[in-house]
């Protein structure tokens, strides 16, 4: 046989194994999909995780599905994203289930939990504990199927111009925080409200707050937060590992084919590894900056961290007894966790 015939066989043979291909990508319709960013895309993590999902799912998809990342405010104010979602305003948002505590208490526990797990350890209740169809269930009550689709690294717990010597000397203070680790510092006296992240700045330098949290030591130095208070405290004892999930409405999530969705699902799964390796990698060249800038880095004592567990254990109590979708996400977590610490005390180092 000569080499043309060879060549001309072997390219009927590859067009017999493509067509298949070609005919189900061409009974896809093709989805352009408009997401709006809770944080900017030039934050490490927080928006750089969504603009990665963006590239990401062009490339894994073939073109077949367009996930267009907005900066905030460009489609909706970052807080108003789940009720846009919700009734189909926009078709998607990249954010942190925490966001939406206020309107839907159990997902903070989706979100990070206070004195909560590492990622692998709620990465396993989430996927294989009884996790995602709770958070699939809830999400739906409100019109939308959400993909977790990013994991951050702990975060610090506070930035103050003076500094504080007792978790008591909060008592008064006005701080930016989040989620149900402000609830608890609420036990204190701290008057705790979350502020989206444009605003953050502003509010400390203007004396709106008296101090915050924000997230880890790489997205803070990007925030400039070292140039008006210099102490920097951690642990982040209220988010040890913090889930970052892609919302979509719901009605343009089940109209996606089998293979669209598995992609997004994949892709975000993938956003999850990146995020934690990622969080791990960059927060030390970040706090050796930010001492170089000259910042002080304390740690909260054992004393104040057991008192910082009591008002988070009245916390969650409060919760649970309040919503009973609070109780079963949260009842679930727990039995998840006293039964994996028999692992955890053999596997693990101490």
């Amino acid at each position: 046989m000569t080499l043309a015939k060879r060549i001309g066989r072997a390219a009927l043979a590859l067009a017999a194994v493509a067509a298949p291909l070609s005919m189900a990508s061409a009974q896809e319709a093709k989805v352009k999909w408009k997401m709006a960013g809770t944080f900017s895309s030039s934050l490490p993590q927080l928006g750089t995780l969504g603009k990665r999902l963006e590239e990401q799912i062009a490339k894994v998809s073939g073109g077949s599905i367009e996930i267009r990342f907005y900066e905030p405010n460009a489609l909706v104010p970052p807080l108003e994203s789940f009720d846009a979602v919700s009734v189909g305003a926009i078709d998607a948002a990249f954010s942190t289930p925490g966001f939406w505590g206020g309107k839907v208490p159990a997902l903070q526990v989706f979100a990070a939990l206070p004195f909560g797990p590492p990622s692998p350890e709620y990465m396993a209740w989430f996927y294989f504990g009884g996790g995602q169809e709770i958070f699939d269930e809830i999400y739906a009550k409100h019109g939308i199927h959400s993909v977790m689709c990013g994991m951050l690294a702990p975060e610090g717990s506070g930035w103050f111009r003076e500094e504080i010597k007792s978790v008591d000397d909060l008592a008064g203070l006005k701080l930016r925080f989040f989620g149900l680790g402000a609830k608890a510092l609420e036990k204190f006296g701290v008057s705790a409200q979350l502020l989206a992240a444009p605003d953050v700045y502003p509010a400390l330098d203007r004396g709106v707050i008296d101090g915050l949290e924000f997230v880890q030591p790489a997205i803070d130095l990007k925030m400039g937060f070292w140039q008006i208070a210099k102490h920097y405290y951690f642990p982040g004892w209220h988010q040890q590992s913090t889930f970052f999930d892609l919302m979509i409405n719901k009605d343009k999530w089940d109209a996606l084919s089998e293979t669209q969705q598995a992609q997004i699902e994949a892709v975000c799964g993938d956003n999850v590894r990146y995020g934690i390796a990622e969080g791990e990698a960059i927060q030390v060249p970040a706090l050796k900056e930010l001492q170089e800038k000259g910042v002080q880095l304390h740690r909260w004592s054992d004393e104040d961290l057991q008192k910082l567990r009591g008002a988070v254990d009245e916390v969650i109590a409060e919760q649970v007894a309040a919503d009973p979708d609070f109780k079963r996400a949260y009842e679930s977590f727990s039995t998840f966790r006293t039964e994996y610490a028999t692992w955890k005390d053999l596997g693990y180092l101490k």
